[in-house]
């Protein structure tokens, strides 16, 4: 495992450990829906399978369709409220 690796594991168990990445996770859940990211994922969602046809997408599909977009979608103040809070 390399350094960033065991970093990132050992950063993860301690968030783990004190309950703060359930917070985490409940305030990236709110400011998502908050700025409106969720509708957006959401809308994405029903014109791909508009496009491609119910019948013709898998569930596996359709994540590997909207993963980037979702990705690129959150608001850089999103991932720098986040970031802070898991430095502090």
């Amino acid at each position: 495992m390399n350094k960033d690796a065991q970093m990132r594991a050992t950063i993860n168990q301690k968030l783990i450990e004190t309950g703060e990445r359930e917070r985490l996770k409940e305030l990236l859940r709110a400011k998502l829906i908050e700025c409106g990211w969720k509708d957006q994922l959401k809308a994405h969602c029903k014109d791909v399978i508009k496009e491609k046809g119910l019948e013709h997408v898998t569930v596996d599909d359709l994540v590997a369709e909207i993963t980037p977009k979702g990705r690129a979608l959150v608001p850089d103040s999103v991932k720098k409220e986040l970031l802070q809070r898991i430095r502090t």
